[in-house]
């Protein structure tokens, strides 16, 4: 931890993360509220390694080990940086969906909806999608969101009922670590590889019902810092026991707003600063090995008034230089979320990308994606700085890939 870090922890007593979520990945509570809340997630493919490039070099000769994209095109690095959606209880993958993958060559996927099908038929769905990357491509990953309570994706025979966060929140952390350990072994028995989980998001108890995204699902691991970082970390950690990569959500996180960004456009946090508790929490979540970050659509004023936090430069320099985080940043979903639509599709992409973020997340409809990989392919052929980003990008998500199961 740096010394700005560790001043600030000394100066407050706990921490907050967040999590993701997407439309058409949400399940509704029962009895069904009035508001929503979800996620989206991809995963990894049965064949190839990270350092075999998908074609030869332009002269035919050997690659450069250093360089594993060495003779891939545009199409290819770009491709790399989506994850597509594709619905949790199909017995194949959706058409749009085998579209990205096999025409814009898509390295990611992600269950959405809600299955009660069962880990075989699940792992049925995934092995439909991986199989339709070429054999040397890089293994994919495939996520779904498997949190608990009101956001489980899987269920049926083979998935453990997952309990909500806040019921998760009361275990002893070595309890709550097993627990996740045999969750994160039905994930990955179905193939899955990347879970849009743990919430790291602090949820002040004086907000817990007012806040739609996360505390009046009770997706959050208590109200305090201290809780959240000692079950969100242990839930981390059995999940990477099992060979399941965690995504810690929503950065810099989502406990003060009141509306949901799935559903509501110009939600906006005027509390979260640099040195927040909720700033905090992602902070020990990152130190306590978390690989993968996910940030909020929202706008935090006290970072970055003019943009949501997926397409902010301030709020990824944040991650980078203030908490040291050198894995992969990702996006909540940008392909339906009201929160994004004042932007076209492809500009979402291209922002995101711009701002530092190395997966751009299209779950819910995944019918947008031919115009997001278009538009950033575009923006490299034009903008040298662009394609060096581009390369940075894929860079850090083809190392993560290469660490599954470490």
């Amino acid at each position: 931890m740096t010394h700005h870090r560790t001043a600030v922890l000394v100066a407050l007593a706990c921490v907050t993360l967040a999590a993701c979520s997407s439309p058409g990945s949400q399940p509704s509570p029962a009895p069904a509220p009035d508001r929503t809340a979800t996620d989206s997630a991809a995963g990894p493919s049965p064949s190839g390694t990270p350092d075999a490039p998908p074609t030869p070099v332009p002269d035919g000769g050997t690659p450069d080990p250093q360089d594993p994209t060495a003779g891939w095109s545009l199409e290819q690095k770009v491709g790399q940086l989506l994850v597509v959606g594709t619905p949790a209880d199909a017995a194949t993958v959706g058409e749009a969906t085998r579209t990205a993958i096999e025409a814009h060559h898509v390295g990611n996927v992600f269950l959405h909806g809600r299955s009660e099908a069962g880990v075989e038929a699940t792992r049925a769905l995934v092995e439909s999608a991986t199989s339709l990357a070429p054999p040397e491509a890089p293994p994919m990953l495939v996520a779904t969101d498997q949190e608990g309570g009101f956001v489980q994706v899987l269920r049926g025979p083979g998935f453990s009922e997952l309990p909500r966060a806040t019921e998760q929140a009361e275990w002893e952390p070595s309890r709550l670590r097993d627990e996740a350990t045999a969750w994160g072994a039905e994930l990955a028995d179905a193939g899955i590889n990347l879970n849009l989980a743990p919430v790291m998001d602090l949820v002040p108890a004086d907000n817990q019902s007012a806040n739609a995204p996360i505390g009046y699902f009770s997706r959050n691991y208590g109200n305090s810092a201290r809780t959240v970082v000692d079950a969100a970390t242990a839930f981390s950690a059995g999940m990477q026991a099992s060979g399941v990569e965690p995504v810690i959500k929503h950065f810099p996180g989502l406990g003060y707003v009141s509306e949901n960004t799935d559903t509501t456009a110009g939600v906006t946090d005027d509390t979260v600063a640099a040195g927040s508790e909720s700033v905090e929490v992602f902070a020990e979540g990152i130190d306590a090995g978390a690989r993968f970050v996910m940030l909020s659509n929202a706008v935090y004023t006290r970072i970055d008034p003019d943009n949501p936090a997926t397409f902010s430069p301030a709020v990824v320099d944040l991650l980078r230089d203030d908490l040291a985080f050198d894995g992969v940043v990702m996006t909540d979903d940008v392909s339906a979320a009201e929160a994004v639509v004042d932007l076209p599709p492809a500009e979402r992409a291209v922002e995101a990308v711009d701002a530092g973020v190395d997966l751009v997340l299209a779950s819910a409809d995944p019918t947008v994606v031919p115009a997001m990989t278009q538009a950033l392919v575009a923006r490299a052929e034009e903008d040298p700085g662009f394609a060096a980003t581009v390369d940075a990008a894929v860079g850090r998500v083809l190392a993560a890939k290469a660490a599954l199961g470490d």
